[in-house]
């Protein structure tokens, strides 16, 4: 058969208890790849992380740990390894069950030489195009790496363009978004990116400064030019001299700051609190806002020739909801990050988990999600991946949470609707352990005696009369 030279080159791994079955694979294979055998699961997934591993052949009846259970460890710690089950013909069932844990596909003894070379050549095949994939997915982030912006996304592709394309210039830019969605760290690129990036680049956020002290923050004061002035302090605007400034909340400014701001953008200059001397600077402005300016200047809230000079390019940041594929990048991400950081070992994040991270809605965007990887890797166990139950329950019924009350009337108060509401929270979590209420009880952190009289006032009961809580640890 003909086989590319990069299939070629490319490691297997076999995994199998009975000495015959591994030593037909490797005679089936050892022409054409490098074959490494291993007699328990044990052994395979120390291999998997010793060396780089491009496809599994994995019995599924092994002594100690299973196939299937190996099959869930590589997926959580390499989810880009195809793995091929390996079983009797009359264990075909369980074969073909673990395709529902991420098998690639399976095969079963006695074995058949085309078959196995056909199944070993599409998975390597496939692993070979998504590794493309990966490459051309990660050109179009633009190697943003440096200031820690991670995306696949074609709404972020188009923003990192605009940011190669404005970024060596000296015209003010605004940044939107929601909270959370990296307003600063597109401003951090833009300044690495143009002529300032040997300057400095500094930061201000307008909305952690009180007003009455924030004309001394940006422009600095003379000492004695107020109560607490001991000392002569240089402003933000000096600091940034030849670099960038950047403001985030700028919409949080009070008026009659923001006609100082707005000369300051004209003229280029400034006087320090409490003196005459004017001083002048060469800054790139770039300002962040969550809201949306136009509806401040409207209501006149915000300057409109503010806004103007600051918006001379807009950039408008995606929620992490509308990122098609970068939650589960950013996940592994910050796995990879805080296993660093905290010196963890969380092997990785199951496919399962995965789901769930990406069908919720993320309202506090990439903030959000890096706290909950943070929190994930201080309460997992080292050398263990996360799964869906280590998920916060909300994640995972989110969607019904949001309908619970669409049909509870304004009129009915709030104890009716709270009981609306801890109903289907209760249904929920029976629901996902198939009815059994001491798994339910620790899923939601209650005691089961606390869940039956729960079911009992809440007149819970099962959608299938053959189907009622169990008790069953």
């Amino acid at each position: 058969m003909g086989r590319n030279s990069e299939i070629r080159r490319s490691r297997i791994l076999v995994a199998d208890d009975e000495p015959g079955a591994r030593e037909a694979l490797e005679l089936i294979l050892e022409d054409s790849y490098e074959v490494v055998c291993v007699e328990s699961g044990a052994a395979a997934l120390a291999r998997v992380k010793a060396s780089p591993i491009d496809l599994i052949l994995l019995d599924v009846n092994m002594p100690g740990m299973d196939g299937i259970e190996v099959l869930r460890r590589v997926k959580a710690y390499d989810e880009t390894i195809n793995v091929v089950m390996i079983s009797a013909a009359d264990r075909a069932r369980e074969a073909t069950a673990s395709m529902k844990e991420g098998a690639y596909d399976y095969i079963t003894k006695p074995f058949e030489a085309d078959e196995i070379i056909h199944t070993v050549e599409r998975a390597l095949r496939l692993r070979s195009l998504e590794r493309e994939v990966q490459y051309f997915r990660s050109e179009t982030a633009l190697n943003f790496a440096e200031t820690q912006i991670i995306s696949c996304s074609e709404s972020m592709r188009r923003v990192f363009q605009l940011v190669e394309k404005v970024a060596d210039t000296s015209s003010s830019v605004l940044i939107t978004g929601e909270s959370g969605t990296g307003k600063e760290l597109i401003a951090r690129a833009l300044h690495a990116r143009s002529a300032r990036a040997g300057k400095p680049f500094v930061a201000l956020n307008c909305a952690a400064v009180p007003p009455e002290l924030i004309e001394s923050e940006l422009f600095g004061h003379e000492r004695g030019s107020f109560t607490g002035a001991h000392a002569r302090t240089t402003g933000k605007f000096e600091y940034a001299h030849e670099g960038t400034l950047f403001l985030d909340e700028v919409s949080s400014l009070r008026l009659e700051f923001q006609a100082k701001l707005l000369r300051i953008l004209q003229e280029r200059e400034f006087t320090r609190v409490g003196s005459h001397r004017l001083i002048k600077v060469d800054v790139r402005i770039v300002a962040a806002t969550n809201l949306h300016l136009e509806d401040l200047v409207r209501d006149g809230s915000f300057r409109g020739d503010l806004f103007f000079r600051l918006n001379v390019i807009p950039i408008e940041l995606p929620p992490l909801r509308d990122r098609a594929g970068d939650v589960s990048i950013l996940a592994r991400h910050f796995l990879d990050k805080f296993n660093r950081k905290l010196n963890k070992r969380i092997t990785g994040i199951s496919p399962a988990a995965i789901e769930v991270l990406g069908s919720y809605p993320w309202p506090g965007n990439v903030r959000e999600l890096e706290n909950l990887i943070e929190r994930l890797v201080v309460l997992g166990s080292n050398d263990q991946g996360i799964e869906e139950k280590d998920l916060p329950f909300d994640l995972l019924i989110h969607d019904e949470l949001e309908n619970d009350l669409v049909g509870v009337p304004d009129s009915a108060g709030l104890i009716h609707a709270r009981k609306a509401f801890e109903r289907r929270y209760i249904l929920r979590a029976l629901e996902r352990c198939g009815w059994n209420q001491s798994e339910s009880a620790r899923l939601l952190r209650i005691h089961r005696n606390t869940l039956l009289q729960k079911i009992k006032s809440l007149e819970i009961q099962s959608p299938d009369p053959g189907t009622g809580p169990t008790t069953a640890e």
